[in-house]
């Protein structure tokens, strides 16, 4: 770890519990659990101007246009839902909802890199990804009862490909508990203008956004929670690089295919896993040498064949990413998929700080993941158990602040950061068998 050791850095056991994504801040150790049950705050009035001006200089340079469907008359409280493909996606929304307040749901990393205070006074809910959080229902309730439009990405990670991710019943049955209108907000090009794989803004992106009210609560009442999940799961489908070629955007950045292993993990000639490689505009495999050349509108061209492949000449990236998605579920079926592994394991209990945890184990199979390790201050090892019925996904990162890939588990009370101890950790495949079992868990 880097830095001078605090005090409350080193337990007792002589561990050293400060965590390098923390280190670097000189924060000293808060095991504090985040406070989720706390009212959230309106968004500050006086912040208003400040917020819509960062906005709009960060949207600026990339032609932005909003476009809104099916919105007259529609003015708060409402539930807005919005496709998640980057960090893009919060300088848009609020220009989207502009003048109004807005209230966001947003996980806890937000809370820790910027200030709790500052994320309240803007508008953000803490949470954390992929639980059961009555709290946050009650909080969301409150603010739609105040008046405000209450802001949901509720895929809950940015898009690894451009392209949208499967939406849960849940979401359907809060929409119609609210009993106001459902807007949302489908955005096209932040996933081009800085893909989770590889931030480099890409300059000559063009952004558009569209606003649209789906549903009114007198059309929810008359329908089954299923018939409002239909409506929802349509009119949040996207995907950034159909978008890319429709609306014929040059991306001539030169180092425009490096990151992309990370999602395209596997070889669509050999089937080789964990052996690609990018850089430049290049996606290669190390096992059979098979290449593919990312052209200035997104698609992939084959240079080099592999041996004994015979994939497509050319590919669009979301058509590869759900082929591995299909690779993942034929290995599951034939019983032949499980993931066991050390990993190093940061705590993030609250809004302060990680905790270094040191070194655990996580295991995956059809019932969940297993993660065995010690707590912060405890002196023997323990293991959590997070069933597959209980989350429909699992969040992915593949360079999370500069510490490499990583996935996330949370209880109410902590997230834990898992990230590689071991060769063929990767997060796309872990999140594919994740998303497989809670499906099938739903007998679908």
């Amino acid at each position: 770890m880097s830095g001078k050791p605090k005090p409350g850095d080193i337990g007792p056991d002589g561990r050293d519990y400060r965590s390098s994504l923390t280190a670097r801040k000189g924060r000293k150790i808060d095991p504090t659990p985040f406070d989720g049950v706390r009212t959230p705050p309106r968004q500050n009035l006086f912040l208003l101007p400040l917020v819509h001006l960062i906005c709009w200089l960060n949207t600026a340079g990339y032609g932005l246009k909003i476009r809104k469907e099916n919105m007259a008359g529609v003015k708060p409280p409402y539930l807005l839902l919005g496709s998640h493909h980057s960090f893009m996606d919060f300088f848009v929304t609020p220009l989207a909802v502009w003048p109004h307040r807005a209230n966001y749901i947003s996980e806890l990393e937000g809370f820790e890199a910027f200030g709790e205070q500052i994320y309240r006074q803007v508008g953000c809910l803490g949470t954390r990804k992929f639980i059961s959080d009555l709290p946050l229902v009650r909080n969301i309730k409150k603010v739609v009862d105040r008046g405000d439009i209450i802001v949901i990405y509720p895929e809950a990670r940015y898009s690894n490909v451009g392209t949208n991710s499967r939406l849960t019943l849940s979401l359907a049955k809060l929409a119609r508990m609210l009993r106001v209108p459902v807007v949302t907000l489908v955005m096209d090009g932040n996933h081009l203008q800085s893909p989770i794989w590889n931030l480099t803004p890409r300059k000559e992106v063009r952004l558009r956004a569209t606003m649209k009210c789906i549903l009114k609560p007198e059309q929810m009442a008359a329908m089954s929670a299923k018939e409002i999940l239909a409506v929802m799961q349509r009119e949040l489908t996207y995907d950034d690089y159909r978008y890319q070629r429709e609306a014929k955007l040059r991306i001539s950045f030169p180092r425009r295919a490096e990151g992309l292993h990370m999602p395209l993990y596997m070889c669509r000639e050999c089937g080789a896993e964990f052996r690609m490689e990018s850089g430049g505009a290049v996606l290669r495999c190390k096992e059979c040498g098979a290449a593919w050349e990312m052209d200035e509108y997104g698609t992939l061209h084959r240079t080099s064949p592999g041996a004994g492949g015979s994939s497509p000449g050319s590919l669009f990236i979301p058509d590869y990413y759900e082929w591995e998605r299909g690779q993942v579920h034929a290995e599951i079926e034939r019983g032949e998929y499980h993931f066991d592994q050390k990993v190093r394991v940061e705590a993030l209990p609250g809004t302060k700080n990680f905790i270094a945890l040191g070194e655990g184990r996580l295991t995956h199979g059809e019932k969940g993941f297993s993660l065995t390790f010690r707590g912060y201050m405890e002196d023997r090892e323990r293991t959590l158990f997070f069933e597959s019925k209980a989350s429909p996904s699992i969040h992915t990162e593949y360079d999370y602040r500069g510490e490499g890939q990583c996935v996330t588990l949370s209880t109410p009370d902590c997230t834990y950061f898992l990230f590689p101890l071991e060769e063929g950790f990767n997060a796309t495949k872990i999140q594919f068998a994740a998303e497989y079992f809670y499906w099938k868990s739903q007998g679908e």
